[in-house]
C-alpha cells in the first residue's frame, strides 16, 4: 500500500483541473493576446477563470492577478507594494516563521534599504499581539503574516492583526501569505482588512505553476516584470492559460464542497493525532484543536533524526517531509520550529503529515502501522 501523506508540499492535480489544462493545450491554445477569434476564446477563458476565483473570495474579479505560484505571488506583493509605497516610510513588519519565499525577499529589501522587524511567536506559533502593536510605526508601510504556518499548521488571528494594523499605522498595507489556508479556509479579504493575498494552485490539486495574488483597488503597486502590458501591466508575458484555468478549476472545487472537505480533513487529523501518541518518543508540536490548521500535523520523534525516519517510512511507501519542501533538501534548521522554542533536540527529529480532500482513513491507519513498527527500531539503533 502507498500512503502520501505530503500535501502541504503539493497535491495531485484534480480530474476536472487536469481535463480543463488538456483541453487548454490541445484544443482552445489560442494566445489570449491575438486579435482573432482563437484568441479572443483564450482571453475569455482567462476572464471567467478570475470570475470562479474571484467568487470564492467575494472580491471583484479585476483585483485578481495571475502568477505561477506562491513564491512569485510572495515576492510581487512585497517587493511591488514597498518599492510603491517607499516615500511614505520603509519600515516592513512580518514574523520569525515565514515561509523562505517571505524571508528571503525581506532579507533582500533589507539590502535595499528598507528595515524589516521580525515578531516573535508563543510555542503555538502564534503572532504576539502586543509587539505588533509596539512595532507598528507611522513610517510602516507594509505588514506581511501568513495565516496558516506551512510546518506546524498554527493559524494566525488575522482579522485582529488587520485591525491593529490599520488602526495604528494609516499607511501600512497588510499582505497575507494564504497558500496554505485558502481552500481549507472561508477567506474574506475584505471583511477582513486584508490588502493582498497570495495563493498557490499546486497545494489545491491545482497544477504546478500555477498562482495568483489579490490586490485590493487602490493599493499602489509597482510591477516587477515587465514587456507586454498583459494583466494591466502588472505582469507582463503571455499568460498561461492552461495553468490559470486549471486552478480556477481546483478552487472551485474546493469550495464546492467546502462543508464537507474540512470535516473530512479534520476526521484524519483526529485520527493520526490519536495513533500517533501513543508510539513511544512521539509528541504533536502546536494546537491540535480546531483553533489549528486541518491539514497540517507536526510530530517531533525523540532519538531519531528526522532525515533518518522520512527514508525509514518511505521505504515502506509512506510519504512525508521534513518541515517545508522547499527547504526539506537543505541542512539548514527550521526558524518556524526554533522560533516555537521547541526542545534543541528535536529540532532535527521533526517530520511534518499533511492531508488533502483525497487522502483516506486507509492510509492514515497504514501510516500509523509503519510508524509504530519503524519508530521503535530506529530509536533503539540510531541513538543511544
Amino acid at each position: 500500500m502507498e500512503s502520501y501523506l505530503d500535501n502541504s508540499a503539493t497535491t495531485v492535480c484534480s480530474k476536472r483541473a487536469t481535463d480543463m489544462v488538456v483541453r487548454l493545450l490541445t484544443e482552445d491554445y489560442g494566445n489570449p493576446s491575438a486579435m482573432h477569434q482563437k484568441g479572443v476564446i483564450a482571453e475569455n477563458y482567462i476572464k471567467d477563470a478570475k470570475q470562479k476565483i474571484a467568487s470564492t473570495l467575494k472580491v471583484d474579479e479585476k483585483e485578481i492577478y495571475f502568477t505561477s505560484g506562491g513564491t512569485e505571488s510572495n515576492n510581487m506583493a512585497l517587493i511591488g507594494a514597498s518599492l510603491a509605497n517607499k516615500r511614505a516610510g520603509m519600515h516592513i513588519i512580518t514574523t520569525g516563521i515565514e515561509h523562505a519565499s517571505i524571508y528571503a525577499t525581506t532579507e533582500f529589501l533589507k539590502e535595499q534599504g528598507f528595515e524589516i522587524t521580525y515578531l516573535p511567536v508563543d510555542k503555538d506559533g502564534l503572532v504576539d499581539l502586543d509587539a505588533l502593536s509596539d512595532a507598528l510605526r507611522e513610517d510602516t508601510i507594509l505588514v506581511s503574516v501568513m495565516q496558516v504556518n506551512n510546518e506546524i499548521g498554527a493559524v494566525e488571528p488575522i482579522d485582529e492583526i488587520a485591525k491593529i494594523v490599520h488602526k495604528k499605522s494609516k499607511n501600512a498595507i497588510f499582505h497575507v501569505d494564504a497558500i496554505q489556508s485558502y481552500g481549507k479556509m472561508i477567506i474574506r479579504p475584505r471583511k477582513s482588512g486584508i490588502d493582498m493575498l497570495s495563493v498557490s494552485g499546486h497545494k489545491i490539486h491545482g497544477p504546478k505553476g500555477s498562482g495568483f495574488l489579490y490586490i485590493r483597488d487602490k493599493v499602489k503597486m509597482k510591477p516587477l516584470i515587465l514587456g507586454g502590458g498583459q494583466q494591466k501591466g502588472m505582469r507582463s508575458g503571455t499568460e498561461n492559460v492552461p495553468a490559470y484555468c486549471g486552478l480556477a478549476e481546483a478552487a472551485t472545487e474546493m469550495y464546492e464542497n467546502f462543508e464537507e472537505n474540512i470535516e473530512h480533513l479534520w476526521n484524519l487529523k483526529n485520527r493520526f493525532i490519536e495513533g500517533v501518541q501513543k508510539i513511544d518518543g512521539c509528541s504533536v508540536n502546536g494546537k491540535t484543536d480546531m483553533t489549528s490548521a486541518p491539514h497540517i500535523v507536526s510530530v517531533s520523534v525523540d532519538g531519531v533524526r528526522s532525515e533518518v525516519l522520512l527514508h525509514s517510512l518511505e521505504s515502506e511507501n509512506v510519504y512525508v517531509s521534513a518541515g517545508s519542501a522547499c527547504s526539506s533538501n537543505k541542512p539548514a534548521v527550521s526558524r518556524t520550529l526554533k522560533a516555537i522554542n521547541l526542545n534543541p533536540k528535536l529540532l532535527d527529529s521533526t517530520i511534518r503529515f499533511s492531508f488533502s480532500v483525497h487522502t483516506t482513513e486507509e492510509e492514515i491507519d497504514y501510516a500509523l502501522s509503519v510508524m509504530g513498527e519503524v519508530v521503535p527500531k530506529l530509536r533503539k539503533y540510531v541513538r543511544r
